[in-house]
Parts: structure tokens; sequence; C-alpha cells
């Protein structure tokens, strides 16, 4: 392990991260906002620290990082980046302690959406814009975001891009690692300023519709506003943004596809995108349905309104709220629930487990049904008209009791502080699956302001383990990864 790399990669990641913080240190200077001197002292310890690192690690060499070195520097990249990103917090008294900061700063790097802060509507907007580019970076990965500013690290690129699991495909949609990274930037700026254009349209202003587009996109679900999008209570912004969570839900190589040939067929024979668009669909329309005839809504439109948009912000976990859906029936609260463990498609902004894992699992399971009434029959799981690998389908489900297994000890260990059994299961999975609010006191009219400090720490580790879909993070805790001991 060549730790020198990892180290000096920190620092330059930092660097970025203190760069981007000037954004909204600007604004807030510029408008005079009481959270200036608390982003001034982050610049300072943020830059501070990135200056430290480099120079600790000046003889080291990036360009021979391997896979080990970029798994390290992948999984620490999120911690480095959530210690400096939660210092405005701090400074400016937002968060009342240091592990409340952290919390905000990691569940905004990660997409997560789940928020310490209780007066949202009250809090400067400079802080409020580092928020959404907090989520906003994340949705992308950090990691990328730093390569298309650091071709200098040669070699180990690929090995970081890999890595780092749940921001794209890993697939080279050009030659070199940098040149992708570039690509899938100008599609994600490109869907942002969209986005932010048909808020405008619609009549919401300029730092709404730039924070909550952010917010979309990204899948993260930071809004400036207490209530989220439910403040607004229009149907044209619901609409809207439902339309842009589902795109933002999609691999991201497939909008690259639509774009370059002009041509939308990728999307219609790719299985996990019809898949995708069928459980969205068919979930929309049940809890929509079953809002209807409990009354809960005078119209079916209505209905169809306020369920799409609950449905597809927690599917794709952007964890936008159109409504208290703490106040529906238990059915339609129950298939929301669900809906906190699926995720969107692989090479999305999304977390949680993903649709084209569940398609596996779900063919997997019909092929072994169809094996019970024939056992000799050779029946391969197929994806794409394609037979899929043996060891494909056992890594999918190997994955799927890998989460299962960390949601179970993230329920056991937040129920020793947290007393309702539903609000400790959807806290545990709202934060491993990146969504955001849950259910009971961490629910959509709710923070997690009251959840004990040290639990806050275990919200943390289960976001950071989602975002980096569990085994980039897991290995660095096994001893073959730190075989052959360290070096500088």
């Amino acid at each position: 392990m060549k730790i020198g790399a990892v180290v000096k990669f920190l620092g330059f990641l930092i660097l970025v991260i203190t760069c981007w913080m000037a954004v909204p240190t600007i604004y807030a200077i510029a408008v005079k906002g009481e959270d200036t001197p608390g982003f001034v002292k982050s610049l300072a310890v943020s830059a501070a620290s990135s200056l430290l690192l480099i120079l600790a690690s000046r003889k080291a060499r990036m360009d021979r990082m391997g896979m080990r070195e970029a798994m390290a520097a992948v999984a620490l990249s999120w911690v480095a980046a959530s210690a400096v990103g939660g210092l405005p917090y701090l400074f400016h008294g937002s968060a009342r302690t240091y592990t409340d900061s952290f919390f905000e700063a990691m569940s905004g790097f990660t997409t997560t959406g789940s928020t310490i802060i209780e007066n949202i509507d009250a809090t400067p907007k400079g802080l409020l814009l580092w928020r959404g580019l907090t989520h906003w970076l994340g949705g992308m990965g950090i990691i990328v975001l730093t390569l298309t500013v650091m071709p200098l690290i040669g070699v180990g690129g690929f090995q970081m891009y890999k890595a780092e699991a749940p921001g794209m495909e890993h697939e080279k949609l050009t030659p070199r690692v940098r040149d992708t990274a570039v690509t899938l930037w100008l599609i994600y700026i490109s869907l942002t300023l969209i986005l932010t254009f048909l808020l405008l349209a619609g009549g919401m202003d300029f730092f709404d519709a730039l924070t909550h587009s952010m917010g979309t996109i990204s899948t993260g679900g930071f809004s400036p506003r207490g209530a989220s999008v439910a403040w607004f209570g229009d149907a044209y912004f619901d609409w809207v943004i439902v339309l842009f969570m589902f795109i933002s839900g999609t691999n991201f190589s497939l909008h690259y596809h639509a774009i370059k040939n002009r041509s939308l067929s990728r999307f219609l024979k790719d299985p996990e995108f019809t898949f995708y668009a069928f459980v969205v669909s068919a979930l929309c329309l049940i809890v929509s349905a079953w809002l209807y005839v409990s009354d809960t809504y005078a119209s079916f439109a209505e209905s169809l309104r306020f369920g799409s948009f609950q449905v597809v912000s927690l599917v794709t976990t952007t964890g936008f709220v159109s409504a208290n859906y703490e106040l529906w029936p238990s059915f339609a609260k129950s298939v929301l629930f669900i809906c906190l463990f699926m995720g969107g498609c692989t090479g999305s902004t999304s977390g949680a487990i993903k649709q084209a894992r569940l398609l596996v699992m779900f063919r997997h399971v019909a092929r072994q049904v169809r094996r019970v009434s024939n056992p000799r029959a050779i029946l391969p799981v197929r994806m794409g008209g394609e037979s899929l690998r043996a060891e494909v389908v056992s890594s999918c489900l190997a994955f799927l009791g890998l989460y299962l297994l960390v949601f179970l000890v993230g329920v056991t260990l937040i129920s020793f502080s947290e007393p309702d059994l539903f609000t400790s299961m959807s806290a545990a999975a709202a934060t491993i699956g990146n969504v955001g609010p849950g259910f009971g006191s961490v629910g959509p009219a709710m923070s997690f302001t009251s959840q004990a400090q040290w639990t806050k720490w275990v919200y943390s580790s289960l976001m950071l383990c989602g975002r980096l879909e569990l085994y980039t993070l897991l290995v660095l805790f096994t001893r073959a990864f730190w075989r052959g001991g360290v070096a500088l």
C-alpha cells in the first residue's frame, strides 16, 4: 500500500472542495450574509489541511497507484470531503456539534439528503447553496470531478474510476478516463441547466430553481425549503421534477448514446431500463389508486400527482417530498417503505440496491422455480438476449445478502437509542440507500436532529457504505487488503 500517494490524492481532493467552497463564500459576502465569517474560517482550515497533506506527501507519485491505493483513496475521499465540508455548518452554528456538521456534509456528498438542520427556511442562503453544491458534486462523484482536473494521476486514474462504483457504469465512453469524466459532466451540467430553465419558466425564483435542480439531477434531495417541494404546492413543478428524477435515475451511458446517435433505441433495448420503467410505473399506479380509493385525495388526478411524485422520489433515492406521506394509509406507506430499498439504474446517480440486481434476482428465482419441476434442465439467467455468467449472478446475490446484513446491523445499532422499531428500520434503509427521509421521527416533516450523537455516526457510516456500494469500504477492513504492509 503506497500510502503517500493516497495522502497526496486526498490533499488535492480537499483543494478541489476548497475551491468549490469559495463559490458560496463569495455569494455570502455579496449578500452580506451572517454565514460569511463561518465560510471564511472554513476556507482557511480547508486550505491549510490541503496544503499540509500535499507537503507531507510531496515525494509520492500518484501515477503508480494500483487498485488497492485507488480503493483506499475513494473510500477516504468521502470521509475527507465531509470532514472539511461540514465546517461551514459548525462555524455558523447551524450544526451544534462537529458530529452534526459531519453528518450534514456526509449526507450531502453521498446524495442522501437527510438533515440535522431544524429551521431550514431561516438558514442563510450561502449555507443553503453549499448544501446544494455538496450533493450536486457528490451526485456524479467527487472522484470523477477530480479526475477531470487532475490528468496527472495517469494510470491510477482508471483504477479510481472503477472503484467509485455507484456513480456510473464501468464502461469507457471515450478512450481516456478524463474525457469520459468530462463527457458525463457535460451531460450532468446540461440536465441541471435544462431543469433550472423549466422551473424558472414555471415561476420559481432563480435560487430555488437552481438548488432544486441540483437536488434533482444529483438525486440528493436537499431543498432550501423546510417543506421541500411541497412548499410550492404547484402541480407543474411536481410533474417537471418527477420527470427529471426519473431521468436522473437512468443509466447516464444511455443518455450519452442517445445524444451521440440521436436515437432512443438504446433505452428500449436496455433490459434494466425497461424493467425500471415498468416497476416505477406499476408502483405509481398502485399507490395512486390506493390513495384515491381510500379518499386520501378528492380526485384521481391529485392522487396520481402526489403518489407518483413520492414513488419516483424514493425509488430514485432523491428524497424530495411533495406531501406528508406519514398521513397516508398504511398500505401506501408500506409500498413506499419497499421503495427505500430499490434504487434507480446502475450508472445513475441514485443509490440503494439498483434495478439491475433486482432484475437478476427475480430471474434467478424464476429459474429456480422452473428447475423444481425439471431438475435436469439447463436454464441460464438471461439479460439483453445474453446468458449471464454464474459469477455475475453470484455477485448480485452476494451483494443483496450483504446489503441486507448491513441493514440489519444498522437497525440493531439504531434501536439502542430509538425506541420505535419502524423508525429504526426506515432510518437505516433511508441512510444506507442514500434516500434521505424515512418514517416516524425521521419522516418527511421531521429531521435527524433529535437522534443521539453516537447514532449519527452510525448513520454517516451507513451513508458511506451505501454510496460506495459496500465492497469498496468494507474491503478496507480485511487482512488481505493490507497484506504486504504500507509504504510511503
